[in-house]
């Protein structure tokens, strides 16, 4: 018997692998809202998490330039998606999934 993927309605295709996780976007019961980011998985040795980050640029009125600082998140990493470091990764916003993770992964970027 084949599992139910859910269409999350972003144009993202389900991944091919089936889960059972309940906090997966796909095959869980998991709805997604607010905001979306592209970032580089930075760790993936937790379980079920992976911390992400992004590269922006801050100014500094002072001196009239601009600085590089670093965004990082947790984020719920399903087993269905087989993330390792250094991916790119798409993120969406859902509900609180644990104490720092409001974010999970729906998509690996080329």
């Amino acid at each position: 018997m084949k599992e139910k993927t859910k269409d999350l309605g972003l144009g993202i295709q389900a991944p091919t692998k089936e889960c059972d996780d309940k906090h997966c976007a796909f095959h869980g019961n998991l709805s997604l809202r607010g905001r979306m980011f592209e970032a580089e998985v930075s760790k993936v040795n937790l379980q079920k998490t992976a911390v992400v980050q992004w590269t922006r640029q801050f100014y500094l009125p002072k001196y009239q330039r601009y600085e590089k600082r670093k965004s990082r998140l947790h984020v719920h990493n399903p087993p269905c998606m087989n993330i390792k470091k250094g991916d790119k990764v798409k993120v969406v916003e859902c509900r609180p999934i644990s104490k720092t993770k409001n974010f999970v992964i729906i998509e690996r970027v080329q």
